[in-house]
């Protein structure tokens, strides 16, 4: 939920990779809960992701393609983890706890 004039950072990039934002009051909203939701597969493929990728560094024998394939799944997963933890964090400093 944000707070009156507050802006929430939502878990996807508009255009050319800018910041999309939410304006309302409204916590249960249908956008306000779109978010929650990609927020939450967000989260839990980059958790998918880093049990694959502790079996994969683990395997001596993985081939360079694979290891470039899985540094680029973290990249892009740790950009959406720190996009998520920056729009929750913001939330938490403004508005108290969120969901």
């Amino acid at each position: 939920m944000t707070a009156p004039n507050e802006l929430r950072l939502l878990p996807w990039s508009g255009p050319e990779g800018k910041p999309c934002y939410l304006s309302t009051d409204e916590r249960g909203g249908y956008m306000s809960r779109l978010a929650d939701n990609v927020e939450a597969v967000q989260l839990g493929m980059a958790a998918e992701l880093l049990e694959e990728a502790s079996e994969t560094l683990s395997d001596r024998d993985v081939a360079l393609d694979e290891m470039q394939r899985l540094a680029k799944e973290l990249s892009g997963a740790l950009r959406d983890v720190l996009r998520v933890a920056t729009s929750r964090g913001h939330l938490l400093a403004v508005g108290g706890p969120h969901p």
